[in-house]
């Protein structure tokens, strides 16, 4: 008997199904819940997706901790794990990084991530607490006017921060923050801003067609289920010159005949995305061509 998650990932489930497991709503193995939950959070359906999002951090850490802690967990749920819900949650973090089958690339995010937010709190513990307010001065004395606060450009503001700050802010921030911390030379920053629960499908393309972001940024936006099913997305990334030729060319199957003559015209591309991108026409060229009748003999 095939399990629901499996049926889940078939594009025609109802409505309904999708919006009761979104819910938790679901009599199954707590594994398979929380599989199901991490697959539905990147639901096309934003409303099933949030539903998803929230049905899984308001999970207790006691019932989802030997999940993240299995080496029979899925790589997806222990990727949205350390993305999505360490922030906050120690015993969460400690849990991924007693799992042997953790990747290397989640395991340094998940090491980074409780330092830097260790580094928060520790700085928050420590700063000096708001003065009271000064009394009035005696009568007759000359009130000195209150000095100005000091105007500073948002560059200016974000370089001031410490990198536990800049994460706090690229996963809580507005858009304008995420600009500008998506650039931060720090991954971990710039990773923080694309697990940002605020960032919308605009702001996805836009980034992906950045020429001044790192390549890196650029791999994590090709590798991210939800950010992938955007064609748009795709254009973006295949466009930017900065795209690794390695992620590009599987990408190029993907464009229709249109984009792909456009990217034969791109000198900013790689050569090699250019070639193939031209392969590609003619084999599509060739195949719709109409096929002649063999002679009889």
């Amino acid at each position: 008997m095939p399990r629901l998650i499996d049926t889940l990932r078939q594009e025609n489930v109802p409505e309904v199904i999708r919006r009761t497991a979104a819910g938790g709503e679901i009599p199954v193995p707590l594994s398979e819940k929380v599989e199901i939950l991490v697959l539905l959070a990147g639901d096309a359906d934003h409303t099933i997706g949030e539903t998803a999002q929230k049905t899984l951090q308001e999970m207790k850490p006691a019932e989802i901790l030997p999940i993240l802690a299995s080496s029979q967990t899925p790589e997806a749920v222990l990727e949205y794990a350390a993305n999505h819900l360490i922030f906050g949650k120690k015993e969460i973090g400690d849990a991924l990084l007693a799992n042997p089958s953790l990747t290397p690339a989640l395991r340094e995010w998940t090491t980074q991530a409780q330092i830097l937010e260790h580094e928060a709190v520790t700085t928050a513990a420590t700063e000096p607490q708001p003065q009271s307010v000064s009394p009035a001065p005696p009568a007759g004395s000359v009130a000195q006017p209150a000095s100005e606060p000091e105007r500073i450009t948002l560059i200016q503001r974000i370089a001031r921060m410490s990198a536990a700050e800049k994460i706090k802010t690229a996963l809580t921030g507005n858009q304008e923050e995420r600009l500008a911390l998506i650039r931060d030379s720090n991954k971990i920053v710039s990773r923080a801003v694309l697990q940002s629960p605020k960032i919308s499908d605009m702001e996805i393309e836009n980034i992906a067609g950045m020429k001044n972001v790192t390549e890196e940024v650029l791999r994590l936006i090709s590798m991210n289920r939800k950010f992938a099913k955007s064609y748009n997305v795709i254009r973006s990334l295949i466009n930017n010159p900065r795209l690794p030729i390695d992620v590009g060319l599987p990408l190029l199957c993907r464009l229709n005949e249109r984009d792909l003559k456009g990217l034969t015209l791109n000198k900013n591309i790689a050569e090699v995305i250019r070639s193939m991108a031209i392969k590609l026409i003619k084999q599509k060229e060739e195949a719709n061509k109409p096929k002649l009748p063999g002679k009889k003999h």
